[in-house]
């Protein structure tokens, strides 16, 4: 992969998937895989597979199939998994508590150090993740000092629609390059900054529909 190759935004995010169905199997001492095996255990068909890994070059051998500990140690350095991301969760009311107490306990790579609320009251709460550690909670005036001072660029926000966009654009101006976005509204950021949104209502309200139109879905097929 060169530094010009343009991945496509689908692809990046099934990166995550093919890692930690990769960490599984080498933990289970497995060493070699085909694309079809990969294809059956986490439910995409082999050729997006087979496409997704063909952005980065060859990665496997026709009639071989991709070895487990290269195809891993490879993914680990697309995704950074050498490097810690600090994480700053701005909104810290029961799903932004609730993020910073799991703290991406499974992940090496990924790790809340800090919340930020409008709330004076927030100041005093007790947030202790998976570790047993304390994490600060600071004002939201202080989020530019702050986040710079730590070198923190990813943030996950969790504020009400209202305040949404302006935070975001406090983020921006303290150098945040990525958030994960939880809001209800889709945020406007330059283009050198990156937005991941979460729409739970939306998702459940995906599934409901799946959910009552099965049987035509499947007839659809």
């Amino acid at each position: 992969m060169t530094a010009d190759t343009q991945i496509p935004r689908a692809t990046a995010q099934r990166l995550p998937i093919y890692y930690y169905y990769l960490s599984s199997l080498h933990a289970a001492g497995i060493k070699r895989i085909n694309s079809s095996e990969i294809s059956e255990a986490i439910k995409f068909d082999a050729a997006t597979v087979r496409r997704d890994f063909s952005y980065f070059g060859a990665l496997g051998k026709r009639g071989f199939g991709y070895d487990v500990a290269a195809l891993l140690n490879f993914f680990s350095k697309v995704l950074s998994q050498d490097k810690l991301n600090k994480v700053a969760v701005v909104g810290v009311g029961n799903l932004g508590q609730a993020l910073m107490k799991y703290n991406f306990v499974h992940s090496n790579n990924i790790e809340i150090i800090m919340g930020f609320d409008s709330d004076p009251k927030k100041k005093t709460v007790q947030i202790k993740n998976e570790k047993d550690e304390l994490l600060p909670v600071y004002a939201v005036d202080q989020l530019e000092t702050e986040l710079k001072k730590a070198d923190v660029t990813i943030a996950i926000l969790t504020v009400p629609e209202r305040s949404a966009q302006q935070v975001t654009d406090q983020l921006v101006a303290a150098g945040v390059k990525g958030i994960l976005n939880f809001s209800p509204i889709r945020i406007t950021v330059p283009n050198s900054v990156r937005v991941q949104n979460v729409d739970l209502t939306t998702g459940m309200q995906t599934l409901i529909y799946f959910v009552d139109n099965f049987k035509n879905i499947k007839s659809a097929k």
